[in-house]
């Protein structure tokens, strides 16, 4: 019953959409399609849910993440009418048009309004008393007014990339949400009754104008997923092209939560953190030097942490790592933004945990002579590798050993203008599927040895 209803659900999704795993989860788990199996996390058993779909050919897989997860899939044509065929019949939920709504089933549970866009139609009078999801990706916001007034059993409002500018204070009158998707959107605040959704397990508000949380969020005690940030380069070439939000005074009673991004930096941060022990993914923007002993000794004793970030207030400001020291034998992805001192790679999170990591992006890092030589020592079994503006010492060559990096599939390299020859060693990057060479001004020449590289399909 459960991947039937998950079946289902994804067609109310466009036509060709590109489906987000990490939505997926989140929304099946809202809708209550999961249920707890063993030890395993609700999110970890609607992953197994996904894959099952795709090894079943009822999703087609489109991307793999730099983890080797299923990142994006999709929903064959035929598939997607049969589905949706199917769940109007029983009422589980109907995508149309909005010409079409006048003879929707007003009963119907869940509808799907992507896609419309601004109508002088009167829709004060549409009235859905059972609905319990609405995704409106890509839509006006005409009819949500509405909606949110009569559907007193919500709980999912999917509102990504919409018209939507502002959360009316009555979305606190939801009680049963679970679910709210504001990412991409103008959305510029939150209202204070959102404290009043006590059962609410995600809010996305990432790439929105919000700059500050309602102090009541600390109140939503379900809350698993808290994703919050504002673009303030859309060009993503300033080094704070996003900035997160300020942690809220009792922070730490969010005791459920596994997804934090994205949080500023202050001096009581560590404090907080150190309680959230369900932390799985975490994202830490603004820190300062005099942040960094108390907050990295406090992310160190997180025993889950599976991905990091870590981003200075300004790309001149020292970040002193040589203080994290990972207990959590799951941290696979770590991404640093900022200036660390020379000895970057002798800090323990490489010399000691290194072998565990699987995504590394480092911007602004110092990694001294012969980088390539030195990270394969201490991170040889990378699947993904970023290096932005690292400091090498002035070398102008980058050489990669051979037999390095036996597992990486993407190698990106940016604005390094020093460099002027990178060298690729024999039977080096025997897996790799992407290179990507960006803004290295002074490259003479095509990289020597990249004619070995069998499994290579993108190069730019």
């Amino acid at each position: 019953g459960e991947l039937r209803n998950c079946f289902l659900y994804c067609s109310m999704f466009p036509e060709d959409y590109l489906l987000s795993r990490e939505v997926l989860v989140r929304q099946w788990i809202a809708e209550g399609f999961v249920e707890k199996k063993g030890d395993n996390t609700l999110e970890e058993v609607a992953e197994g849910y996904l894959m099952e779909l795709v090894h079943r050919n009822m999703l087609q897989l489109v991307d793999n993440d730099e983890l080797g997860r299923v990142s994006t899939c999709s929903m064959h044509d035929i598939l997607r009418e049969l589905a949706l065929s199917i769940s109007k019949a029983e009422l589980f939920g109907t995508a149309n048009n909005f010409s079409e709504m006048a003879q929707m089933n007003t009963n119907v549970r869940r509808l799907s309004a992507c896609r419309w866009t601004h109508t002088e139609h009167d829709l004060s009078k549409i009235k859905f008393p059972h609905l319990r999801t609405v995704i409106a990706l890509q839509s006006s916001m005409d009819f949500v007014p509405s909606i949110l007034s009569e559907s007193k059993h919500l709980t999912v409002l999917e509102l990504q990339d919409s018209g939507i500018n502002q959360v009316p204070a009555s979305i606190g009158d939801l009680f049963n949400l679970r679910y709210i998707g504001l990412r991409n959107t103008a959305v510029k605040s939150l209202p204070d009754s959102i404290e009043k959704l006590v059962n609410l397990q995600t809010l996305d508000a990432k790439s929105t104008k919000i700059e500050k949380l309602p102090s009541g969020i600390v109140k939503l005690y379900k809350l698993r997923h808290l994703l919050i940030d504002r673009l303030s380069d859309g060009t993503r070439t300033e080094f704070r092209y996003f900035e997160g939000v300020e942690a809220p005074k009792g922070l730490s009673r969010l005791e459920e939560l596994q997804t934090l991004e994205t949080v500023e930096a202050s001096k009581d941060l560590g404090e907080h953190l150190e309680k959230m022990i369900q932390l799985r993914n975490l994202w830490i923007g603004n820190i300062k030097a005099g942040h960094c002993a108390q907050l990295l000794a406090s992310l160190s004793k997180m025993p889950l942490l599976y991905s990091l970030l870590l981003c200075a207030s300004d790309e001149e400001e020292k970040l002193n790592i040589e203080k994290l020291v990972p207990t959590s034998t799951m941290l696979q992805k770590l991404i640093i933004r900022g200036c660390t001192s020379e000895s970057t790679l002798e800090c323990p999170v490489f010399q000691d945990h290194g072998r565990r990591l699987k995504y590394l992006a480092l911007s602004r890092c110092h990694l001294g002579h012969d980088a390539f030589e030195r990270l394969e020592k201490c991170v040889p079994n990378l699947t993904y590798l970023s290096l932005n503006k690292v400091h090498t010492n002035g070398a102008h060559t980058l050489v990669l050993p051979a037999k390095s990096f036996p597992l990486l599939k993407t190698l990106v390299l940016r604005n390094m203008s020093n460099v002027n020859l990178l060298k690729i060693g024999a039977d080096a990057l025997k897996c790799i599927e992407g290179l990507y060479i960006v803004s290295l001004s002074n490259l003479k020449s095509v990289p020597e040895g990249i004619e070995s590289l069998s499994s290579l399909k993108k190069l730019t």
